[in-house]
């Protein structure tokens, strides 16, 4: 089987999707009889020539100050799609329901392979932290929900996740494809554990807690904070570790100074053995996220014998029995304080619900990815017999692109910026281009795209200004 995975994010951005496109990737190649691709936005001086499946790289566009620490991706570039459409994939697999999928489509439509889409993330939040203007956000989720139901197979990674996408406006139907964790089950050697946490201060007998992530505070990391002050008021000894970057950590190193050898702040660790090693060495794993649809994280922990505090009804908690497997709170560092305060008298108790978690709610990624491999061929034999959706070409839906810059427009009606000329031309050229893509329309469209990425910054400026 010939199979293209899309993401808008891949090394060397490294989030949680893009560590599950790497992981499909490398067991789909490895399977027998299996050709990929991964196709991407480009990031300037990155090697993507060292994987043993063909990555193929488009032009993107810095939008690292509007979207931290990411590319967007140009879906048209002719170039790139042409060797896409060289592959010639039985199956096209969307991870991002942006630029990737608006690529599978133009790539269905050449192709005729059709489109398996997985809803990762709360888009409406990454929607919210990105454009303050409530018009745009509700415009923008609407076309993403617009991209998503042209697709013809719908997974989430988590029942919490598929509710999220129908709160968006969905109506289609969905499965939960539970995504898996690249740890083999089992703890770390008690040398490789003092060999990755030699450098820093651990006492024996003294409670650790690990976070594992994006130092970002919609992560929750504020009321594990909120937490350890309380503990530390409370004259209690422990250590709080967290493992990660992100545009987040200066200041919450700047507020953990008060707890002084309390918290310690590795930076991010890539090597998944001294990371494991980590998971090992601690007592609990504190993951408070209320944002995450699947919380890979902690079923990382699990894999070493570790049980994560989670919220209430978060996505991450579901397959979680409080205190046998895990343990569920409310949302407040109270709560969270109160929990560490009364579980750590007794850590023998702490460590054998480390190990339920490590029995029941641990899913490896080989098992995962053959899981998808087998319902890629239900979606084939489903195509093969002509019981898929009727999905309309992406030239009878690009209308969805240009309502949604036609709302710009609306809203920019309240500025005497040439922009608006800008957005209408953008909106109303783009879909006429792309109805008959084709070299010879290759270059108006990067013109029309690279003409509103120049506006894009003094539009969204202009519109927090007015609001």
């Amino acid at each position: 089987m010939k199979i293209s995975l899309l993401n808008d994010s891949f090394p060397p951005v490294i989030d949680g999707v893009a560590n599950v496109v790497m992981n499909y990737a490398s067991i789909l190649h490895n399977m027998e009889g299996n050709r990929v691709m991964v196709a991407t936005p480009k990031y300037p001086n990155t090697n993507y020539y060292q994987y043993p499946y063909l990555v193929i790289p488009y032009q993107s566009f810095d939008t690292t100050q509007v979207i931290k620490g990411y590319r967007a991706g140009n879906p048209f570039a002719f170039r790139e799609f042409q060797d896409m459409k060289e592959f010639d994939p039985d199956i096209i697999h969307s991870h991002c329901p942006v630029s990737s999928t608006v690529l599978a489509r133009l790539l269905r439509r050449e192709t005729g392979a059709p489109i398996v889409f997985t809803y990762h993330t709360k888009f409406d939040v990454d929607i919210a932290r990105a454009v303050k203007a409530q018009i745009i956000q509700k415009e923008a989720i609407s076309v993403l929900v617009s991209n998503i139901e042209a697709c013809d197979d719908v997974w989430v990674v988590s029942k919490g996740a598929g509710e999220n996408l129908k709160s968006l406006g969905y109506e289609g139907e969905y499965r939960v494809m539970s995504n898996g964790v690249d740890f083999a089950k089992g703890l770390s050697s008690d040398a490789q554990v003092y060999e990755a946490t030699k450098d820093y201060d651990l006492p024996e007998g003294v409670p650790v807690f690990i976070y594992v992530g994006r130092i970002i505070k919609y992560k929750g990391l504020s009321l594990i904070l909120d937490a350890c002050e309380m503990l530390d008021k409370a004259g209690m000894d422990f250590r709080m570790v967290f493992v990660g970057s992100g545009p987040d950590a200066e200041e919450l190193k700047d507020r953990a100074t008060k707890l002084g050898k309390k918290a310690i702040f590795t930076g991010p660790i890539y090597d998944r053995e001294v990371l494991k090693a980590w998971n090992t060495r601690a007592d609990l794993f504190l993951f408070p996220s209320v944002y995450d649809t699947n919380g890979l994280v902690v079923r990382e922990a699990a894999a070493c014998g570790l049980a994560s505090v989670l919220i209430k009804d978060s996505c991450a908690s579901e397959g979680i029995t409080d205190g046998r497997n895990g343990y569920i709170i409310e949302e407040s560092g109270k709560a969270m304080a109160d929990l560490l305060m009364r579980v750590c008298k007794d850590m023998d108790a702490v460590h054998d619900v480390g190990m339920h978690a490590m029995d029941e709610i641990y899913i490896s990624w080989e098992d995962s990815v053959h899981k998808a491999y087998e319902r890629y061929g239900e979606v084939l034999d489903l195509k093969a017999a002509g019981k898929l959706e009727d999905h309309r070409k992406l030239t009878a839906r690009i209308e969805d692109y240009s309502y949604l810059f036609e709302k710009y427009a609306d809203v920019l009606t309240r500025f005497p910026f040439d922009i608006q000329d800008d957005i209408k031309d953008f909106s109303h050229g783009l879909y006429h281009e792309v109805k008959n893509f084709s070299i010879s329309s290759t270059n108006k469209i990067n013109e029309k795209i690279e003409k509103f990425y120049n506006a894009y910054d003094k539009f969204i400026s202009e519109i927090e200004k007015s609001l």
